[in-house]
């Protein structure tokens, strides 16, 4: 059994030109799109305002990271997926640019911390400072609260900071002094870091891993794109010039979009085989967690929203399988000393798990 990618939905334009601005969320206008075979107007659909919104974001950040379609799309399935993204690669691909744009191209609080060997879990979620004219502490809140977090190089902070973002990730709240704050929604962690100079590093822990929705690498470009990016950016900046084309209020109706996405029972049971399957593996010393299977789950929402469906198959799940699971298997030492590659276990894994036959391209 083989799997076809699902149709991108980031290219086109559902919309007609002069149908106003269809992005605004709670606009007074009705927006309506003609159809050919007959002479009348439908209303557009909540489908329809997400691809829209979804390929100008994605058009946005590939001002910037040229040449990386399938990069910028598992960039926007973590976000409509309500996850964090860990971008891992060698130096110099375009790590935090692309966090950098994708955090730009959305009109809404943006802070940025660089991980240090110095930095301490207090400059991460805040800290509580006494006020002598009232006698009392007063809590100054750190960078973590905003809606989108840039984590620059998380594995140079030691563990005990990098400690301080499991909360927030998977709680989306902050405790300081026994004082419990809740983070502005959306919120997104999006977190670089570099595989390969160990040194003054440390590495991700498990339970820091695995709140990471996807992770993505990015991959030196082609020579075609790389010609491309010299033309454009040797003279200038465009991150400079990137301006927000959504923001926070439709990135949460988008969110609402993807959850009502409908999920077969066989889906469910499939999602659960799937990584099940990672724990049975010879090669696999710690297989996936439950929480991987949720973060399966509501990624393949977001990749068949962004296809433009309302219901979730088979190639949803295979869309996403990778860069979903395959940063949470802990190899044997076995499988590490034969160069074994997580994802290409997860490759594997895709082809031989039965797919439910009931809900190939059916409801």
């Amino acid at each position: 059994m083989t799997s076809s990618t699902p149709p991108s939905a980031l290219s086109g334009n559902p919309y007609p030109v002069n149908g106003g601005d269809p992005y605004q969320v709670g606009a007074t206008h009705p927006t309506v799109e003609h159809t050919q075979n007959n002479n009348h107007y439908r209303p557009v659909s909540a489908l329809d305002e997400l691809g829209a919104a979804a390929q100008r974001i994605a058009a946005n950040v590939e001002r910037v990271l040229v040449g990386k379609p399938e990069v910028v799309r598992i960039a926007l399935v973590t976000l409509l997926a309500e996850g964090h993204l860990l971008v891992e690669d060698v130096p110099g691909v375009g790590k935090t640019s692309l966090a950098k744009a994708l955090a730009r191209s959305i009109d809404c609080t943006v802070s940025r911390i660089q991980f240090t060997p110095d930095l301490l879990p207090s400059d991460v979620t805040g800290v509580s400072i006494f006020n002598r004219q009232t006698n009392e502490f007063e809590f100054r809140p750190g960078p973590v609260f905003a809606n989108i977090v840039v984590g620059d190089e998380i594995n140079r902070a030691s563990p005990k900071t990098q400690s301080a973002l499991l909360e927030c990730m998977e709680e989306e709240q902050v405790t300081v002094d026994g004082n419990t704050y809740q983070l502005e929604s959306p919120f997104m962690v999006i977190a670089t870091q570099n595989p390969i100079e160990m040194e003054g590093t440390y590495a991700l822990p498990e339970a820091q891993r695995d709140r990471f929705t996807a992770r993505v690498s990015i991959g030196y470009p082609d020579p075609a794109a790389e010609l491309a990016m010299v033309d454009e950016h040797a003279g200038h900046n465009p991150l400079a010039d990137l301006q927000p084309v959504s923001h926070a209020e439709q990135v949460k109706h988008l969110v609402e979009t993807v959850r009502a996405v409908k999920l077969s029972p066989d889906i469910r049971r499939y999602a659960v085989e799937m990584v099940s399957a990672t724990r049975r593996l010879p090669e696999i010393r710690i297989g996936a967690s439950p929480r991987s299977t949720l973060h399966l789950v509501r990624a393949a929402r977001a990749q068949a929203a962004l296809s433009g469906r309302d219901f979730v198959v088979p190639d949803d799940v295979h869309a996403v399988a990778v860069p979903v699971l395959a940063h949470r298997l802990v190899l044997t030492p076995e499988a590490q000393a034969s160069r074994r590659v997580p994802a290409d276990l997860i490759r594997a894994l895709v082809q031989r798990v039965p797919v439910p036959q009931a809900t190939r391209g059916t409801r």
